[in-house]
C-alpha cells in the first residue's frame, strides 16, 4: 500500500496566520505529547511514522509549499509537486501517474489518499491499514472512511451506507448506497436519520482503477506528458469527478475522534493554550489570543472570542462567526507578509514606492544555523543586507567573506550571491527595483556544498 498525503489550500479560513504560502496545516498552534508546539502536518507525519507507514508515503503539494514542508518535516520526504494549483482530482491523478510511470508501482497495488490536515487519533491509521483488506474482500472499486456525525453540518460530504443483509456479520465495512456532498442543514438532519456518516476525505483504490479512469477521459498516463497538460485539466474535486460516479464502493466506520480544524472555532477547541505569543487574557471566558507580532495584545472581559495577529493583519471574531471569514476575505488581496522557508523564515516590514518610482520592500530575514540561501541573482532589483545578529559566510560573484552584526552588504542588479548561517543569522533586506516579485529569482546552486565545489573550481 502507498499513502498519498494531499497538502494544498490557500488558507483564508484561518487568516491572518494562514495565507497563500502558509496554509492551515502549517500553523504551529497545537501541542504534542511532549508539550512542544507543532503544526497539523507535523502531528500527522509523527502519527504516520508511529504507524509504520512513513516509508510508503508521498506528499502531493504545490510549488509554493515545498519550502515550508521541508522546513517542518524534513527534506527527505518524497514530494509530488503540482506545476500549478488545480483541485483534488488533478492532484490525485498526477500522484497516481507519478507512482506508476516514475516509481514503477504495479497496477494492482492499493493507493490510499488522505488530507494532510486530518485531526485524528492514532487508531485512525489502523483503520487505514484495513482498507486494503476491505477492497480485496468486497471487490469494490473504492473504499472510504466515514465517521458518525456530531451535528447536522453543511461543511462535510455524507456517505449513506447500506444496512447489512439478514445473516451478514461483516463488521469491517459496509457497501455504500449513495453520497451527498455538503447538504443544507435540513437535508443533513434527514441523512443522519439514515445513519449517514461524515466523509473523512480518505479514499483507497488500486492504481489500475485510477489509471483506467484517466484512459477513459483521454488523459495521459505518462508523468511527463501529464505535467505538460496539467494547467489544462479541469479544476474539479475527486469527490465530484470520481466518488459520486463510482459503481461499487465500501465504507469503513471510524468511531473515535475526527475533526476538520478548518475554522478558528474548531481549531481553538483543540488548543490547550489560550495564549500564544505576547499578551494577557483577563476576566475572559473561552477566549484565545494567537499573536505573532512583537507588540502585546490585551483581552479584557471577553466571551467566546478569538484574536489572531500576524504581519498579514489582525482578526477579532466571535468563534461562532469565524466560519464566515472565507467569504469576508474574498475582496482582500495582498502578498503574504510572512513565510517559512526550508532555510528559515522572513517577515515583510514595509513596502513603498519612492520618488523615482522605484518599489522599495523591506524584510526581516532569519536563516537557521547550518542552512543557506541558494546561489542566485535577480534581473529587476538590487538589494542591501544589514546583518543584525549571528554569523555567516556571504558570497558575491564568487568571492567569500565572513559576516557578522553591523556588516552591510551591497548586491547590485544581476550579481550572483548567497549566504550560509554559521549560527542563527538575522538581517534586514531592502529590495529596490521595478518589479519586486518572488519570481525574479534565478537559482544557480541550491546547497552550500554545490556552491563551494563549483566556485572554488
Amino acid at each position: 500500500m502507498k499513502l498519498i498525503l494531499l497538502s494544498g489550500g490557500s488558507g483564508n479560513r484561518l487568516w491572518p496566520l494562514s495565507n497563500s504560502s502558509r496554509s492551515k496545516q502549517f500553523l504551529k498552534v497545537l501541542r504534542n505529547k511532549d508539550k512542544q508546539v507543532e503544526s497539523m502536518v507535523q502531528r500527522i507525519w509523527s502519527q504516520i511514522k508511529s504507524s509504520g507507514l512513513a516509508d510508503d508515503t508521498f506528499i502531493s503539494t504545490s510549488s509554493t509549499q515545498v519550502d515550508i514542508l521541508q522546513s517542518q518535516i524534513g527534506s527527505n520526504i518524497p514530494l509530488i509537486v503540482e506545476p500549478v494549483r488545480r483541485d483534488t482530482f488533478p492532484a490525485i491523478a498526477l500522484a497516481a501517474v507519478y507512482l506508476n510511470s516514475k516509481m514503477k508501482v504495479p497496477l494492482n497495488e492499493m493507493i490510499c489518499v488522505l488530507p494532510v490536515d486530518s485531526f485524528v487519533e492514532d487508531s485512525f491509521f489502523l483503520r487505514i491499514k484495513e482498507m486494503e483488506t476491505s477492497l480485496s474482500q468486497s471487490g469494490a472499486d473504492l473504499a472510504l472512511i466515514g465517521t458518525p456525525p456530531s451535528y447536522p453540518s453543511e461543511k462535510y460530504g455524507y456517505i449513506i451506507p447500506n444496512e447489512n443483509k439478514e445473516g451478514e456479520t461483516n463488521n469491517l465495512f459496509r457497501t455504500v448506497k449513495r453520497f451527498v456532498e455538503k447538504p443544507d442543514e435540513e437535508l443533513a438532519k434527514q441523512l443522519i436519520q439514515e445513519n449517514a456518516l461524515w466523509n473523512c476525505g480518505v479514499f483507497a483504490f488500486t492504481l489500475g482503477y485510477m489509471t483506467s479512469i484517466l484512459k477513459e477521459k483521454g488523459m495521459p498516463i505518462q508523468y511527463e506528458e501529464l505535467v505538460k497538460q496539467y494547467d489544462k485539466l479541469p479544476m474539479i474535486s475527486f469527490d465530484y469527478e470520481v466518488v459520486e460516479n463510482v459503481n461499487r464502493a465500501v465504507v469503513l466506520s471510524y468511531n473515535s475522534s475526527w475533526k476538520d480544524l478548518g475554522t478558528w472555532n474548531t481549531l481553538t477547541e483543540e488548543m490547550d493554550l489560550h495564549l500564544l505569543g505576547r499578551g494577557i487574557i483577563s476576566n475572559s471566558i473561552n477566549t484565545h489570543i494567537i499573536n505573532e507580532l512583537d507588540i502585546p495584545v490585551i483581552a479584557l472581559g471577553l466571551l467566546d472570542i478569538v484574536v489572531a495577529c500576524s504581519p498579514d493583519g489582525i482578526l477579532i471574531s466571535e468563534k461562532a462567526m469565524s466560519s464566515k471569514l472565507k467569504d469576508v476575505m474574498k475582496n482582500i488581496k495582498q502578498r503574504p507578509m510572512y513565510e517559512e522557508r526550508r532555510w528559515g523564515s522572513y517577515k515583510v516590514l514595509d513596502y513603498t514606492v519612492n520618488e523615482n518610482k522605484e518599489e522599495v520592500l523591506t524584510k526581516k530575514i532569519k536563516v537557521l544555523s547550518g542552512k543557506n540561501l541558494s546561489y542566485q541573482f535577480h534581473q529587476q532589483r538590487k538589494e542591501i543586507w544589514s546583518i543584525t545578529a549571528g554569523e555567516g559566510i556571504f558570497v558575491l560573484d564568487g568571492n567569500f567573506v565572513h559576516v557578522g552584526p553591523g556588516d552591510n552588504l551591497m548586491i547590485p542588479f544581476a550579481s550572483k550571491h548567497a549566504i550560509k548561517a554559521i549560527t542563527d543569522l538575522e538581517f534586514i533586506e531592502v529590495q529596490l527595483g521595478s518589479n519586486l516579485i518572488e519570481e525574479d529569482i534565478v537559482r544557480i546552486f541550491m546547497t552550500w556544498e554545490e556552491i563551494e565545489q563549483n566556485l572554488s573550481n
